[in-house]
């Protein structure tokens, strides 16, 4: 199997690029951006080709520019699986409430299972390994019928009870930034009340909300004995959206813990 230095090589000499034409690119883009680090020299790039040496992420960057490469997919050469960073992430227990700064490219791909057993009957409860023929990749985009890039994603920290049994610990959410607006009233019970995900200074929150003259009420769900956060709104607190979607581990036993 090549590795990601013999890779390169290749893509190199596609282009019928000699290493001094590498090396006077690399110099430019150097020069550009004011830093030498985007630099590589011919000694250098004969040891990325030759020797295998790590590329810095400045000269990878200028060797994906100068070879017309994606940077995410040479990255994948050296080992680095971005395509698992949500994934990864989520195996990382933090114990507050907060937003992700990555998002999820059009690109983005989950496995899922694309072919079941024919004769399986969906009306009743059954294990899903068990008739599963066949698993395969889906773009992400296509789950639901959403455009998922044009929504914002949080994590409900670990030790976050206050929206349980509604929503446990650990959940992942998806937030329309474009609901922002609190709805006091219009909903037939809790179930169809919307949940707000909020940005404090210190915290980030995830609740039912109710505004009334210049103060937001942020209220937890009534099974949690969580007190109610009274905030000056606004000003003090910023609604970042509706929660409109919602991913829960129903094995909530192992990461359960001693509520306060």
């Amino acid at each position: 199997m090549e590795d990601a230095g013999q890779r390169l090589r290749k893509a190199r000499e596609r282009l019928n690029l000699k290493f001094r034409d590498v090396e006077q690119a690399s110099l430019d883009i150097a020069a550009r951006y004011g830093n030498p680090e985007f630099g590589i020299l011919i000694s250098r790039l004969s040891d990325i080709e030759i020797q295998g040496t790590l590329p810095s992420l400045y000269r990878l960057y200028s060797l994906c520019c100068i070879y017309r490469l994606d940077l995410n997919e040479v990255l994948g050469w050296y080992g680095v699986p971005l395509q698992s960073l949500a994934a990864d992430a989520a195996r990382i227990r933090i114990e507050k409430t907060h937003g992700i700064g990555f998002g999820a490219g059009e690109d983005t791909e989950v496995v899922v299972p694309i072919s079941l057993n024919p004769g399986v009957d969906l009306r009743r409860t059954f294990f899903l390994s068990e008739v599963i023929q066949r698993w395969g990749k889906l773009p992400l985009a296509l789950l639901a019928g959403q455009d998922v890039k044009h929504f914002r994603y949080a994590f409900v920290g670990t030790d976050d009870w206050a929206m349980h049994p509604a929503i446990p610990p650990g959940s992942l959410l998806v937030i329309d930034e474009t609901k922002r607006k609190i709805q006091n009233n219009g909903w037939a019970s809790l179930n169809e009340r919307p949940i707000y995900f909020l940005e404090h200074r210190d915290a980030f929150y995830c609740r039912w909300c109710s505004v009334s003259e210049g103060t937001i009420s942020l209220i937890s769900d009534p099974a949690s004995e969580a007190p109610i956060l009274n905030f000056n709104f606004p000003g003090e607190i910023e609604v970042v959206g509706q929660v409109v979607g919602v991913a829960m581990s129903l094995d909530q036993e192992k990461g359960r813990r001693i509520r306060p």
